[in-house]
């Protein structure tokens, strides 16, 4: 589903990330850690099409993000680690704008708005200005947002943050029941205990360089995540 094959990117001569390659698969939730500045958000932006990379290769569904970016954006969504949206648009205006970007059925749009916005009890806030909302209501209508157009590929970076346990909660369920219909999930996090228990296979990176990767068994062995990622950190 997302295929990453050295992947270079610098900024100012320092390497951001460097030589990393990583696969995830249709059906798996495949976690992404490491610290501050270890790369992971430079990453995600060069496979959703963002950034501009130096070197290497990424492919969405068998297609090159460089070479063919359309068709591959019309099969992923992603949600930034602070959602900067058009905060003059209420939150249903916003809606429909992405699912008129996607061109998204206005019968199927409105069954997942309502859908959606229920289950994170927003729908009372949809006509609201964006500028209104708080940082967590933001991150909901994100949520809501990327799954508009039943995307393949769904990159997150920090989803969790902001989110209040009972939405935390919801998300996760709908991560597992994405993958569970074949789509995938490549996500950063810093909240370890979450990885630990969502995700298939998990990546740590350090200074641009992926030092462990795996699935979940193979990463942390007898160990929890916790450790194996502190330990590694320290070396």
């Amino acid at each position: 589903m997302l295929r990453i094959e050295h992947l270079t990117k610098s900024y100012d001569e320092k390497k951001a990330v460097d030589d990393l390659s990583l696969h995830i698969k249709a059906g798996e939730i495949f976690g992404f850690i490491g610290h501050n500045g270890a790369g992971k958000s430079t990453t995600l932006k060069s496979a959703v099409g963002i950034l501009k990379y130096d070197e290497g290769k990424i492919f969405i569904n068998g297609a090159s993000i460089k070479d063919d970016p359309l068709k591959c954006k019309k099969e992923l969504a992603y949600i930034p680690d602070n959602p900067d949206m058009y905060d003059f648009m209420s939150g249903i205006k916003y809606l429909n704008f992405i699912a008129d970007v996607f061109k998204v059925p206005a019968d199927e749009r409105m069954e997942k708005i309502h859908k959606y916005a229920d289950l994170f009890e927003l729908t009372d806030d949809l006509a609201q200005p964006i500028s209104s909302y708080s940082h967590g209501m933001k991150q909901k209508l994100a949520v809501i947002s990327a799954w508009m157009h039943d995307p393949k590929l769904i990159i997150m970076d920090e989803p969790f943050v902001g989110l209040d346990p009972k939405a935390a909660h919801i998300l996760k369920e709908m991560m597992r029941e994405h993958c569970d219909r074949g789509g995938a999930i490549f996500f950063s996090t810093h909240v370890l205990e979450v990885a630990e228990k969502l995700c298939d296979k998990v990546a740590i990176i350090k200074q641009g360089r992926l030092i462990k990767s795996g699935t979940m068994d193979e990463v942390k062995g007898d160990d929890s995540l916790e450790e194996v990622f502190l330990e590694l950190e320290a070396e």
